[in-house]
């Protein structure tokens, strides 16, 4: 079974992004929050040993970005390379495709703060191909608690390919790409759908000004193997996932 529409295709390549509502199986749903959870409460306790209340973009108490956690979690690996995400990894990126980086981005309630307007692309600090990015709603997703907005290519005034420069913001370790005044379109979505878009679309999340954390997924893959600026290593991850069109691993499993 298919996933992804024609016109979903063809909006993934004229406007970067689309969304599928009520996707991910409710066992799969349930097994990344309990990781979540544990994984939130594991940070806590690694930065209050260490006395420290921010880590890079991290934040205790407020924010959280937990990354590459599935070489560990057989839960979060059967989620990244099922069926489903294969599925999408075909529309969008074709035959070859490899698992570049996972992360969990959790926000506080009442005080997760907000992120800014960035291209994934943004962080690499160099130029490569655009890959793939799943952000998985693992709850309701609204404006009160912070979900993400996309600005379409249109109304970015871009190109697919095209990569802007991006500034740091001092307090949040943020970086920053677009400071135009488009509001973007917010993904009000019900937990178990995922939003897709390009690495070179812009995106940012609100406040969680309500009274629940506000936790999502992101899986992203990319088309070919992204190397550093040196070209001497992988930038990323580089697990394989799918070659020449056959899906050659199933959680932590590399299939015959």
């Amino acid at each position: 079974m298919t996933h992804v529409t024609p016109q979903q295709r063809a909006q993934y390549r004229s406007q970067g992004y689309f969304i599928l509502e009520n996707v991910i199986p409710r066992d799969q749903l349930d097994g990344l929050r309990r990781e979540c959870d544990r994984l939130v409460l594991e940070t806590d306790r690694e930065m209050e040993t260490k006395g420290i209340t921010s880590y890079g973009i991290s934040h205790y108490k407020q924010r959280y970005f937990i990354a590459n956690r599935g070489k560990e979690s057989d839960v979060i690996a059967a989620f990244l390379f099922s069926d489903l995400m294969a599925d999408v990894a075909r529309a969008t990126l074709g035959d070859d495709v490899w698992l570049f980086h996972e992360q969990y981005v959790v926000k506080a309630p009442e005080v997760g703060t907000k992120f800014a307007w960035h291209q994934d692309s943004g962080y690499i600090g160099h130029y490569h191909t655009p890959y793939l990015s799943c952000w998985c709603a693992l709850d309701d997703m609204t404006l009160e608690n912070g979900t993400i907005y996309v600005l379409p290519y249109d109304r970015a005034g871009m190109t697919p390919d095209d990569l802007f420069d991006h500034t740091v913001e001092a307090k949040t370790n943020d970086k920053i790409g677009y400071k135009g005044d488009d509001p973007g379109i917010p993904a009000i979505v019900p937990a178990g759908s995922i939003v897709v878009f390009s690495s070179r679309t812009f995106h940012r999340s609100g406040t969680n000004v309500s009274r629940n954390v506000r936790r999502s997924f992101l899986a992203q893959y990319s088309r070919e193997v992204i190397m550093n600026k040196e070209g001497t290593a992988p930038w990323g991850q580089d697990v394989p996932f799918i070659q020449d069109g056959r899906q050659v691993r199933r959680g932590l499993t590399e299939l015959a």
